[in-house]
């Protein structure tokens, strides 16, 4: 096996559980406390995908990252043709690459900043052009996902919008919350120069 592909074999393994487990659950709403019309289960999962990608960023570098993300790409959305339907797995293999692609780029510019700036900015970023690319490329003209809802009690939009904008706000918070692993795993998951220092 070589130096890459025993570098890839658990972010990959992570990353298409994770895409495979969105592609699924996007398709299901959380129906409790009303949320129907707000939330998926694939809101919840999906943002996970950021923290791993940022710990494979901190840990090999940036090419590492990226070659994760294309090796992501691939098999989840071979994975999710068959799972979910073909235009969520299109549409999240896009949102996913260009989502996921910005973050190792954002990140990789602020990783000498103050540790947490990295991946908070990183993955809020990366998370509101997947979110944007996300929903429009596979909801966007459905009908049933295109009835009006409220959003916020402001106005009415089509009901794939309310999912994109609640599915951001998920985001946001999960970016807040990914903090806490990321910190509590700064010191296991060094970056592999600094541990071939030591």
């Amino acid at each position: 096996m070589t130096t890459l592909a025993r570098q890839l074999a658990l972010p990959v393994l992570a990353m298409t559980i994770i895409v495979v487990a969105a592609n699924v659950l996007v398709q299901h709403p959380i129906t409790a406390f009303g949320l129907e019309n707000h939330l998926t289960w694939g809101a919840v999962v999906y943002p996970v995908s950021f923290l791993v990608t940022d710990l494979t960023n901190r840990r090999y570098g940036v090419d590492v990252a990226r070659n994760l993300v294309v090796a992501g790409f691939v098999i989840a959305v071979a994975l999710s043709v068959w799972l979910a339907t073909p235009r969520i797995a299109l549409a999240s293999g896009t949102a996913f690459l260009v989502g996921q692609l910005l973050d190792v780029t954002v990140f990789n510019r602020l990783r000498r900043l103050a540790w947490w700036r990295a991946p908070l900015m990183a993955s809020l970023v990366g998370s509101a052009l997947d979110t944007a690319l996300f929903f429009s490329l596979a909801f966007a003209g459905i009908e049933a996902m295109s009835v009006p809802v409220p959003l916020l009690g402001l106005t009415m939009v089509p009901l794939w919008v309310s999912l994109a904008v609640w599915d951001a706000v998920v985001k946001i918070a999960v970016a807040l919350l990914a903090l806490v692993p990321y910190g509590a795993l700064l010191g296991v998951v060094r970056p592999v120069e600094a541990r071939a220092a030591t």
